[in-house]
């Protein structure tokens, strides 16, 4: 590290940082850069880029999984397999809380890489998808019906059917739906996240779970990893929790991975704009 000008890794821990007196790019394969952004690196001049946006086919179709497993009643079919019960009550009801995609509202926390091929699936499939975005004036990417500012977020969620959450953790956002807004979520509605643990108030989303307001919450992130043994989030029906492998794609995440990297070897190389260039005080 002592005579490196590049490094390629999964983040770059302090130590290898301060080891590099003449770096002058970072370029990582993950997506998320917090661990990355010490005082040494915020107040260097550094480039530091990251691999946002090869891990979005992966992710959103996790998601359109996890939105199927709560809207089409899946969770029910599973109980009842394991019970070997053959029961249609839950599904033909009145008051049944299965229904289609189709005719939905879905909120994205987030319109980049993973968000904006969230919406594009959901909106395949007949939703109505609707981004939050830190810079609204930039216009609605594909997929997305509109977007808005993070400060129309509670205006918002009272209408989603579906929330997403898919943006990176920064001081803004971490803490994001605490308990206020995940009461305001609307009565039977869904919260997906794949975006980082700390962007939800697990406590209060226990409680909401347990008193039924919501349908489901597909949870790929928790605040602790890996996930507490003895969180009552397991033992939740209504919460479909994974060990953090939405992203994975075995056999495709490394061409990836490399085609990006490559391709910006060649415009360091050159001296031309990077893909993927963080923005260190934005924390992406």
């Amino acid at each position: 590290m002592a005579d490196a000008e590049v490094y390629f890794g999964f983040g770059i821990p302090r130590p290898l940082f301060l080891a590099a007196p003449h770096l002058k790019w970072v370029h990582s394969a993950a997506a998320g850069v917090g661990n990355a952004l010490y005082a040494e690196m915020m107040a260097s001049p550094v480039v530091l880029s990251n691999s946002a946006g090869i891990h979005a086919h992966p992710i959103a179709e996790y998601v359109v999984g996890g939105v199927l497993h709560f809207i089409r009643g899946i969770d029910v079919v599973v109980a009842q397999q394991r019970e070997g019960r053959w029961d249609k009550h839950f599904f033909v009801a009145d008051d049944s809380p299965v229904r289609e995609v189709c005719g939905t509202r879905a909120l994205i926390v987030g319109a980049g890489g993973i968000g904006g091929q969230v919406a594009i699936r959901l909106t395949a499939l007949g939703a109505t998808c609707v981004g939050v975005r830190r810079r609204p004036e930039q216009g609605a990417p594909a997929g997305f019906a509109r977007v808005v500012g993070p400060d129309q977020l509670d205006a918002e969620l009272p209408d989603a059917d579906i929330v997403v959450l898919a943006t990176p953790l920064t001081t803004q956002s971490g803490g994001l739906m605490n308990g206020e807004r995940l009461n305001r979520m609307k009565q039977g509605s869904i919260l997906v996240n794949v975006a980082r643990g700390a962007l939800v108030d697990e406590v209060a989303l226990v409680d909401v779970l347990r008193r039924g307001h919501l349908r489901g919450a597909v949870l790929d992130v928790f605040r602790e990893e890996p996930l507490a043994a003895d969180s009552p989030l397991w033992q939740l029906r209504n919460a479909l929790v994974s060990p953090h492998i939405s992203p994975v794609s075995p056999g495709r995440f490394w061409p990836r991975a490399l085609e990006l990297f490559c391709d910006n070897w060649g415009r360091y190389d050159r001296g031309a704009p990077l893909r993927n260039l963080v923005d260190k005080q934005a924390g992406y």
